[in-house]
C-alpha cells in the first residue's frame, strides 16, 4: 500500500445540511474539482486533452451532486455516457497452426 497520503479537495468540506448520500457528495465534489474549465473554458484535467467545458466527467459530477441532495430534480446528464464496446455474439474459436495439414496427412 501506498505511504503517500492523498489530498482530496472534500478533504475539510462540509457538505451543504440537505445532503443525503455524503459520499456520492464527495466524489462529486472530488471529480468536479478535478475537471473546472481553464480560462479558455476547456478543461484543465490531463485526462480530458483539453475538451471543451463542460466536459463528459464534469457533467456527471454535476449530476451526482445534485443527486446526492434531498429533493433534487433528477437530470438526465448534459451528454450521454459512451456506449460499452460491443463484444461479439459468438465467441470465434481459436485457430491452431498446422491442423488442416495434419488433417489432410
Amino acid at each position: 500500500m501506498s505511504e503517500t497520503p492523498r489530498h482530496r479537495a472534500s478533504d475539510g468540506t462540509v457538505p451543504p445540511d440537505d445532503v443525503i448520500d455524503p459520499l456520492l457528495w464527495r466524489l462529486g465534489y472530488d471529480v468536479a474539482s478535478a475537471h473546472e474549465p481553464d480560462e479558455n473554458g476547456r478543461c484543465r484535467n490531463l485526462l480530458c486533452a483539453g475538451q471543451p467545458s463542460p466536459c463528459a466527467a464534469l457533467a456527471n459530477a454535476e449530476r451526482a451532486l445534485g443527486l446526492s441532495r434531498r429533493g433534487a430534480p433528477v437530470q438526465s446528464p448534459a451528454e450521454p455516457a459512451p456506449a460499452p464496446l460491443a463484444l461479439p455474439a459468438t465467441p470465434v474459436p481459436a485457430q491452431r497452426g498446422g491442423g488442416a495439414e495434419r488433417e489432410a496427412a
